[in-house]
């Protein structure tokens, strides 16, 4: 396997995007054509599917051409995500230009310079809290320069980069007891209660993270060379006070993003706002003028052009499944073998329909609203714990989001990192096994001892 790996050779993901837009568009001649009833849930304000609804359709093939049409209408669904993404790379780089960021790395690493390895299980928890706690992803597209100069300046590689910023959040987030898009919202949907089985969860992430970050630690350690030292951009002045206020409205910002998003269900467009706001604040303290700051915020544009809409291309490969009017007609035949597997099975098959979903469906709240509604009378007629269904949604979904060519964050956070898709899936599949057979043992343990 280690040798195969090494061979793993992927196309630039714009290439491998298109291929699967046109993919799908190829099954929508295929498939029959088919759909589930879908109806608003009154109290999740948003459309799910009503069980045993499906039913087949009018035949709607997509050419060619509506498969490249579809690129730019992945662009208006993803336009909050891709504008966003915009915004906190210009206002980073507003950060970067005025020197304190990297005059505060450098102080950073001059101090743990001997002890750089613990730097990464520090990073690592501050991401997986984001992940755990609102499934972060994209926000972390625009730290990844400044992760770069701290990794870089302590001799790693940019993988450890990526790594210990969206992989760990994304090994948090499919672990989460409490993650309000992924846990939280399959139990909403399965009439379970909020929060339960938060303990057997917790147990479960712990062993999850520390797999995750161990694996990141040692490829740290075989791959650190001789630390980078890198000049600062303003003058060779050490680290002020002046710097110290623009880090501090740094941390400031991420305080009231964390807070508007899980106090007041802010949204990309106030998150966007926001770090637009701490960019000009930024420039406005760090002596950049008008001028300067927009010239700054137009390189961080222009910086996170690839990253930023790689995440609509990734979304084309849904949209031509809709348009095709296939996209249930595959979740539909997924799961009509599972009704003949024995309980154990049935679960576990449930973690690879999910896996399989996910390519299709990259948004962990859209394939809730489409698979749990599905599933769950399934599994009440297969006398499977609805709670073991939810664990099954989390394992599956979650961990696709670290592999899968269609999660245009993971994409994006590739690209702004420099980190070859290739080169993260060698990286990532032998921790991958070994957290799919955790949550494979997380759900045996779970109907064992009758989780509900």
């Amino acid at each position: 396997m280690r040798e195969l790996l090494r061979r793993l050779r992927f196309p630039h993901p714009l290439v491998l995007l298109v291929i699967g837009a046109l993919l799908a568009a190829v099954l929508t001649h295929i498939l029959p054509a088919g759909e589930y009833r879908r109806v608003e849930d009154p109290v999740l304000k948003r459309l799910v599917v009503v069980p045993d609804s499906y039913a087949p359709v009018a035949a709607s093939p997509v050419s060619l051409f509506g498969a490249l049409v579809a690129i730019p209408k992945g662009m208006v669904d993803g336009a909050s995500i891709i504008f966003f993404i915009f915004l906190i790379g210009g206002a980073f780089s507003v950060v970067d230009q005025t020197g304190a960021l990297r005059r505060g790395v450098d102080w950073l690493a001059r101090r743990i310079d001997t002890r750089a390895l613990l730097v990464i299980p520090i990073v690592s928890v501050c991401f997986a809290v984001g992940g755990g706690l609102e499934n972060m992803e994209e926000e972390i597209i625009a730290l990844v320069p400044a992760l770069l100069l701290l990794v870089r300046r302590l001799g790693f590689d940019a993988l450890t980069a990526a790594a210990m910023s969206g992989g760990t959040a994304m090994v948090a987030a499919s672990f989460s007891p409490v993650n309000p898009f992924q846990v939280l919202l399959a139990q909403q949907l399965s009439a379970v209660p909020a929060l339960s089985g938060a303990g057997f969860r917790t147990a479960f992430l712990a062993i999850a993270l520390a797999i995750w970050i161990g694996w990141t630690m040692r490829h740290a350690r075989r791959t650190r060379t001789q630390p980078e030292r890198e000049p600062s951009t303003q003058g060779s002045g050490g680290f002020s006070l002046r710097d110290g206020v623009v880090l501090g409205l740094v941390i400031a910002g991420f305080a009231v993003f964390i807070l508007g998003v899980t106090r007041f269900g802010w949204d990309f467009d106030q998150d966007g706002a926001l770090f637009f706001a701490v960019g000009v604040l930024a420039g406005w303290i760090g002596g950049l003028g008008l001028s300067g700051t927009a010239t700054a915020f137009a390189k961080g544009f222009a910086d996170m052009a690839m990253a930023a809409l790689l995440v609509g291309f990734a979304r084309s490969i849904s949209v031509v499944l809709m348009d095709g009017k296939v996209l249930d007609t595959i979740v539909r035949g997924l799961l009509a073998p599972v009704a003949s597997f024995p309980l154990t099975a049935a679960a576990g098959a449930m973690v690879g329909v999910h896996l399989t979903v996910h390519v299709l469906v990259p948004s962990v709240s859209g394939q809730a609203a489409l698979t749990m509604p599905v599933m769950v009378p399934l599994a009440d007629l297969l006398g499977l714990s609805r709670q073991v269904v939810v664990l099954a949604y989390q394992y599956g979904a979650g961990l696709c989001e670290l592999f899968t060519p269609t999660n245009g964050a993971l994409m994006a956070i590739l690209a702004a990192a420099g980190v070859g898709f290739g080169q993260w899936l060698r990286f990532t599949i032998p921790a991958l096994v070994a957290l799919l057979g955790l949550g494979l043992l997380a759900i045996g343990v779970a109907i064992a001892i009758g989780l509900t």
